[in-house]
């Protein structure tokens, strides 16, 4: 990782990240935890956010973790003004949290489908909802963390791309609604991410799967959480101060192609 901006860049700021045990919204966590910002997590399960914070200190952050379910409203504003006492006010928001498997329409329950919407969208409302007070004390930003599937169509994601979709729309609407309250909002929209819980499910233990799909990224590469992570902290920073209502898309140029080779793949993996 080559961190450019100035590592006190967040000296003073709190973060604070949903589903932040894990994965990319760890990657993201970490980036800000090595720009001076004091960061909390939250999630469901309590030993990884264990892990995730001793991580995160090792770093040199000073850190608040605690369980919470995103579609808990309760629960998260209480992990909220928990963080805020412990670390100071929560000044930066990323909604991470998400929930998202491979599933055809046609077999797609709607108890499924409820799922990863109510994660993802509603979860992601509560977060802003629940943040509020602390965030419209101005200066302050929000990130979600959005996917391609939120403007392409990908096969035996419905359930997701909905979700995806109302995020962004989510976006916006705050970033208008609450730029007058000192908040901007933005998302990320990221591609592949090596080394994450999404793409072990994607294609277990298919090398070639895995070369195939590699080399039709016009990168020529997975992405790693830290490209994520650089990505937040600038739409973070005040190098992004009249940035708002933007989607960033940091996929190495997957979606320009739209999503049939990738289809093409994971049906054949299934035939396997």
């Amino acid at each position: 990782m080559n961190d450019l901006l100035p590592s006190d860049l967040f000296k003073g700021q709190t973060v604070f990240i949903t589903g932040g045990g894990s994965g990319i919204n760890l990657g993201v966590a970490g980036a800000f935890a090595r720009h001076g910002a004091s960061v909390a997590i939250c999630g469901r399960t309590l030993e990884k956010l264990e892990v995730a914070a001793a991580k995160l200190s090792d770093l040199g952050a000073e850190v608040w973790y605690g369980s919470a379910d995103v579609r808990d409203y309760d629960a998260l504003e209480a992990a909220i003004k928990a963080a805020g006492e412990k670390l100071g006010r929560v000044q930066h928001l990323v909604c991470g949290a998400a929930g998202n498997f491979l599933a055809p329409a046609e077999s797609l329950s709607a108890n499924g489908f409820k799922s990863v919407v109510d994660i993802d969208l509603l979860g992601s409302f509560n977060a802003c909802r629940a943040a509020f007070d602390q965030l419209s004390q101005g200066d302050a930003s929000i990130l979600f963390i959005s996917a391609g599937q939120a403007f392409v169509p990908y096969f035996a994601q419905v359930h997701a791309g909905a979700a995806k979709a109302g995020v962004d729309n989510l976006m916006q609407n705050l970033a208008l609604e609450w730029g007058r309250h000192g908040i901007r909002s933005n998302s990320i929209a990221p591609g592949p991410i090596g080394g994450t819980e999404g793409m072990a499910r994607l294609a277990p233990g298919d090398e070639d799967f895995h070369r195939r799909f590699q080399r039709s990224i016009p990168a020529g590469r997975y992405g790693t959480p830290d490209d994520i992570g650089q990505a937040a902290v600038f739409l973070a920073s005040p190098l992004a101060s009249y940035v708002t209502g933007t989607r960033l898309v940091v996929d190495g140029g997957m979606n320009l192609q739209g999503s049939g080779l990738l289809t093409s793949l994971v049906m054949a993996a299934g035939r396997k």
